[in-house]
């Protein structure tokens, strides 16, 4: 008689380990794939351009002169 108990208590305990040993299943890892880069978004100008757009309006206001001379005839006097 206790040998089958014995065989019976046996018999079980291997069930209840198996069963929660293969309980979660297989588990499966995707590698995900590496995210691109995405391209820079800027207005394509640089601080040379800036520099040389400034520099081209002073040189008009410096060129176009300008004298506090008025020199302009009205018509009648």
């Amino acid at each position: 008689m206790k040998s089958i108990v014995k065989l019976a208590a046996v018999a079980a305990l291997s069930t209840a380990m198996a069963s929660t040993a293969f309980a979660g299943g297989p588990v499966i890892v995707e590698e995900e794939p590496e995210p691109m880069a995405a391209p820079a978004t800027g207005s394509g100008l640089g601080a040379g351009a800036v520099f040389a757009g400034l520099a081209a309006v002073a040189l008009i206001a410096a060129a176009s002169g300008g004298s506090d001379n008025d020199t302009t005839v009205s018509p009648g006097t």
